[in-house]
This record gives C-alpha cells, sequence and structure tokens, in this order.
C-alpha cells in the first residue's frame, strides 16, 4: 500500500520536505543574451563583423591624398561624401582635401613649431575599416556603414567612404576628419571601438547573427562536416570535447582549402 504524505483526516503534512533541505547560494547564475551569443560564436566560430583603425599615413595632408588615391584605385571606385557627392576620375582626391580644408588645418597645426625628431603630430584624418565575412551583400554592408556615420559623426565630422568589392571580404574604408567643424578632436580609444562595433552590428539590421547565418554559408559547410564525422563516432556535438571539435574544425578547413573552397 503507497505510504500517504498528507494526513487525511487534519489535512496536515506528515514530513516537512523543505526543512531537510539545504539553501542554495542567493544568485542564480545567469548570462546575458550577450553572452549567450558570444558562447554560440565561439562553440559555432561565427565570424563577428570587424572595425578597425588603420594607424599609419593619416598625419599630413600629402598622405591623406595617397590614401584616398588608393581607395578610389586612382580614380576608378567612386568616392562616397558625407554631402551625398559621389567624386571619381583623376584628382576626385584633391578635391576632397580642399573641401575639408585639410591644408588650413594643417598649416594651423604647425605654424610656429619647428619639427623635432620624436614629435608626433596630430592627426588630420582618422581611417576606419568595416569588413564582413565573403558572401555578405555589400549593399548592406555599404548602407549600415552609410547609416553608422551619419548617426555616429553626422555634421560634425566631415567623412567619406569606398566600397571595395575586388577581394573575397568586401569592405568599407571610412576617412574622418579628425576635427570637427566646431574644432574638437575625434580621439579612438579602445572603448570607442568597442562602442563603434555594437553600433555598426545594430545597423546590420539589428541581428549581425541572422546575416552571417543566410551569408557564411562555408562557416554553416565546416560544421555540417563536423557533425558528419561525429556521427561516424555515433556521437553528436554535445558529446565532443572542444578540443575534438577544434581538430575537427581543422580538419575540415584543410579539406576546403585542398578542393579550393577559399581560406
Amino acid at each position: 500500500m503507497t505510504r500517504r504524505l498528507i494526513k487525511v483526516e487534519s489535512g496536515h503534512a506528515l514530513l516537512d520536505i523543505a526543512s531537510y533541505a539545504r539553501r542554495g547560494p542567493g544568485d542564480r547564475v545567469q548570462l546575458t543574451q550577450e553572452e549567450i551569443q558570444l558562447l554560440n560564436r565561439t562553440v559555432r566560430r561565427t565570424p563577428e563583423v570587424i572595425v578597425k583603425v588603420l594607424t599609419k599615413g593619416g598625419s599630413d595632408r600629402k598622405a591623406v591624398g595617397r590614401h584616398l588615391n588608393y581607395l578610389s584605385r586612382d580614380g576608378e571606385v567612386e568616392i562616397q561624401t558625407d554631402d551625398g557627392r559621389r567624386l571619381g576620375g583623376e584628382g576626385a582626391e584633391q578635391e576632397l582635401l580642399e573641401d575639408w580644408d585639410l591644408d588650413l588645418e594643417e598649416a594651423r597645426r604647425t605654424t610656429g613649431l619647428r619639427s623635432r625628431p620624436g614629435i608626433v603630430r596630430p592627426r588630420l584624418v582618422h581611417k576606419v575599416v568595416f569588413s564582413m565575412p565573403a558572401g555578405t551583400p555589400p549593399d548592406g554592408l555599404l548602407r549600415a556603414a552609410q547609416a553608422f556615420a551619419r548617426e555616429t559623426f553626422g555634421a560634425k565630422h566631415r567623412h567619406a567612404m569606398v566600397l571595395h568589392t575586388d577581394e573575397p571580404h568586401p569592405h568599407v574604408h571610412m576617412v574622418v576628419k579628425a576635427v570637427s567643424e566646431e574644432g574638437v578632436r575625434l580621439n579612438i580609444r579602445k572603448a570607442t571601438l568597442r562602442e563603434w562595433r555594437r553600433e555598426f552590428a545594430r545597423h546590420l539590421r539589428a541581428d549581425p547573427e541572422a546575416l552571417l547565418r543566410q551569408t557564411s554559408t562555408k562557416f554553416e559547410r565546416r560544421f555540417a562536416a563536423i557533425e558528419s564525422a561525429l556521427a561516424v563516432k555515433g556521437k553528436v556535438p554535445q558529446d565532443a570535447t572542444l578540443a575534438e571539435m577544434d581538430a575537427l574544425w581543422d580538419e575540415a578547413k584543410a579539406e576546403e582549402r585542398g578542393v579550393g573552397g577559399g581560406e
């Protein structure tokens, strides 16, 4: 006969289970949505959007001109400005330099100063690159960069950009005037870059993970190869160790390279 835990006549409990239990820690370990996504990216090896700053060649007008000429591929690729113009053809970079008054900015910086070894001149411009994995729609990348620039720099810091699609990974080069129209200098720190990455990802339709899942087919192929290799051993990814997953990932990548499947 089954023993009862409640006395039928009175309705009282015969066993106080709670009094025999040990209280657990007061704080529950909870992950934020961002932390969960980071773990998912780590396991699946999904690449993140890349926002980086190039540190060379932004401190004098000639160097800025050479950089703009390189970005425009000697005038063959359009430079898109913050006021909606599209500059192309030979000498397009000179038009931008004059419009931004970089010659005056350079003169103001050096007036009354003697060139001394070890002196680091303040930058005339910052050079920023926005990059995504191969297969990302270039137009979507460009629109996200434009939206980011409008919201981040607005009418304060003059900026221009160029979309490059001549490499497997589409990317946007952005040149930002270091001193704003109000004379405030833009200083880029590590915290600035972290914030820019978050904002740029937000402009990629606020869900960069979805975009990456749709466009980075090679990463899905590699993970499918891992699942197949584990299935042969009678395993699923949840059963595998991180070391085993790493080894299988490297094997899948090497196999793709062997058949010309990319990096």
